[in-house]
């Protein structure tokens, strides 16, 4: 699950200013505003052939099921957020409602037998996948932070034995790296045998000699 910031210059030319993968958010904020502006200028939607949106949520959900262990035949999802007094919960909150699954915190869950159960009034329930909206380091206090309260003791042993589905999965954050953004292009290319549908917006890495050289002689233009 990737949140791809784009711009577009004076020209109109479309670039990928960056790309987020640990925890991206702000979906919540673009269906809500598109639902306002749907209620407010219907005429615009009806005239200008807007693409919908509305499917986002469903998509979402069918992604995550997808995650599920193979065996599994009606799995379990659930979003993880940080609380209340996260800056994103409306969105965490949104997601679940849209998708009909349980909004949940770390407190909410835990391990036994091997599993990560979920505490309702009726006993503990199974989770196969969980879509996380808590960083690396605060999501397991045995495996990361020791002092963290928000994540689930013991969720990265079943991670690892492939009892538990995480998206994204933990270290996916490093694509949110400029450095790793300056070598997307060469991915897609080494990866896909293709060239990738919209440009990076130019960046320069002046350990490679030729482009500090343009850096240099262009500082005053940058």
């Amino acid at each position: 699950i990737t949140g791809t910031d784009l711009v577009r210059d004076r020209d109109g030319q479309w670039y990928v200013l960056e790309d987020n993968l640990r925890c991206p958010s702000g979906i919540s904020y673009v269906l809500e505003n598109r639902r306002v502006m749907k209620s407010t200028f219907p005429q615009i939607f009806a005239t200008l052939g807007i693409q919908p949106v509305d499917e986002y949520a469903s998509h979402l959900l069918e992604t995550l099921l997808n995650l599920a262990p193979s065996h599994i035949a009606d799995p379990t999802v659930v979003v993880l957020t940080p609380g209340i007094y996260n800056s994103a919960y409306f969105e965490h909150s949104f997601l679940a409602q849209q998708m009909g699954v349980e909004l949940v915190e770390g407190r909410d869950l835990v391990v036994v037998d091997g599993y990560v159960q979920m505490r309702t009034t009726k006993g503990l329930k199974r989770i196969d996948v969980i879509y996380r909206r808590i960083d690396d380091n605060f999501i397991d206090p045995l495996a990361f932070n020791s002092e963290s309260l928000l994540g689930i003791p013991g969720l990265m042993e079943v991670y690892s034995q492939g009892r538990v589905a995480l998206a994204n999965a933990l270290g996916s954050g490093v694509a949110d790296d400029k450095v790793i953004y300056a070598y997307v292009p060469q991915m897609i290319r080494y990866y896909l045998d293709e060239d990738q549908i919209l440009p990076n917006v130019p960046t320069y890495l002046c350990w490679e000699k030729q482009q500090l050289d343009y850096v240099l002689a262009n500082l005053d233009k940058l």
